[in-house]
C-alpha cells in the first residue's frame, strides 16, 4: 500500500470520526451541558487510555515532569473543548468547522506573541487571508452575529494555546503520558465544572450511545490525524483535513435539515488557502 493511499485512509478515519463526534455533541445537547458532555466523554476516554497504556505496559513512560505544562494545556483544552460543544448547539455545523479552520493562523500569530517567534510577511499575509475568510462565514453586518460565533472563535484561540503547549511536551513527553493527563485532567475538570451547582443530568439510554461515541472518536480523532503527520508532510495532509468541511456540511444537511451556506464554503476555502500558504513557505524554508 502506498505512503498516500494510507495517509488518504488515516485521514478518512480522522474526518469521519471528527464529523461523528460533531454530530453527537449536537444530539446530546438538549439534554447535557458542555460540562457534563465533557465529564462523561473524558471518562470513557480515559479508560481507553487506561486499557491501553495497561496492555501495552506503558505506565513507566507517565511521570510527573512538565505537570505544570500538563495542567496549562488541558485548562486551555478543556475551554476550547467546552467552547466548540457550545457552538455547535447554536449554529450550523459546518459554520463551526469553518471557524475552528483559523486555530493554526492563531497559532502563529500567538507564537510570535508570547513565545517570540519571528513573525514573517508570509504568516502575516496568512493571518490577513484567514480574517477575511472569517468575516465571509459570518457576515457580520450583512446577517446577524450568531450566538455561536463568538463561542466558536474562542475555542479556536484556546485550540492554538493548546497546541503550542502540545508542541513543547512532545519534544520531551510520550503520547502515553500526554493522553493520560489529557483524559484524567479533564475528566476532574468536567466534574468540578458540572458538579458545582449540584445538578447534573445522567446519561439517559437515548443520550448516553451518543456519548460514548464522543468519547471514542474524540480520541480515534486526533489519532488517526497524528498517524497521517507521521507518514506525510502537512502540505498533504492539510488538503485533505480540509475535506472536513464538506463533509460535516452534508452530515448537518442530512441530520440537520441545515442549508448548505456558499459563504460558508466560500469563506472557509479562503482560510484554508491562509494556512496552506504558510505550510508551503514553512516547506520551502526547511528545504533550504
Amino acid at each position: 500500500m502506498s505512503l498516500y493511499l494510507k495517509t488518504v485512509l488515516w485521514m478518512f478515519g480522522a474526518i469521519a470520526s471528527f464529523s461523528a463526534m460533531a454530530a453527537a455533541g449536537r444530539f446530546v445537547s438538549d439534554t447535557h451541558d458542555t460540562f457534563e458532555i465533557m465529564v462523561f466523554r473524558s471518562l470513557v476516554s480515559l479508560s481507553i487510555v487506561l486499557a491501553v497504556t495497561t496492555a501495552r505496559r506503558q505506565w513507566h513512560q507517565v511521570g510527573t515532569q512538565d505537570l505544570p505544562m500538563h495542567m496549562a494545556r488541558n485548562v486551555f483544552h478543556f475551554t476550547g473543548q467546552n467552547l466548540w460543544f457550545f457552538a455547535l448547539a447554536l449554529m450550523p455545523l459546518a459554520q463551526v468547522f469553518a471557524i475552528e479552520f483559523t486555530t493554526p493562523i492563531w497559532v502563529i500569530l500567538l507564537s510570535a506573541l508570547f513565545l517570540g517567534d519571528r513573525l514573517r510577511a508570509v504568516g502575516l499575509m496568512s493571518a490577513v487571508i484567514g480574517f477575511i475568510g472569517i468575516l465571509i462565514v459570518t457576515r457580520p453586518g450583512v446577517e446577524p452575529l450568531g450566538a455561536g460565533v463568538i463561542p466558536a472563535a474562542a475555542s479556536a484561540i484556546c485550540f492554538a494555546i493548546t497546541m503550542i503547549f502540545t508542541k513543547k511536551l512532545t519534544s520531551r513527553q510520550s503520547i502515553y503520558a500526554i493522553m493520560f493527563y489529557l483524559t484524567f485532567l479533564q475528566t476532574i475538570f468536567g466534574i468540578i465544572c458540572a458538579g458545582y451547582d449540584g445538578d447534573v443530568a445522567w446519561p439517559t439510554s437515548q443520550t448516553a450511545p451518543y456519548l460514548v461515541l464522543i468519547g471514542i472518536t474524540g480520541l480515534s480523532a486526533h489519532f488517526c490525524l497524528t498517524n497521517a503527520l507521521k507518514i506525510a508532510p502537512a502540505s498533504v495532509v492539510a488538503p485533505i483535513d480540509f475535506m472536513r468541511l464538506p463533509a460535516i456540511a452534508l452530515v448537518g444537511y442530512l441530520l440537520f435539515s441545515e442549508p448548505l451556506d456558499i459563504y460558508v464554503l466560500l469563506g472557509a476555502g479562503l482560510i484554508f488557502s491562509g494556512n496552506y500558504l504558510n505550510i508551503m513557505s514553512e516547506k520551502r524554508n526547511k528545504t533550504r
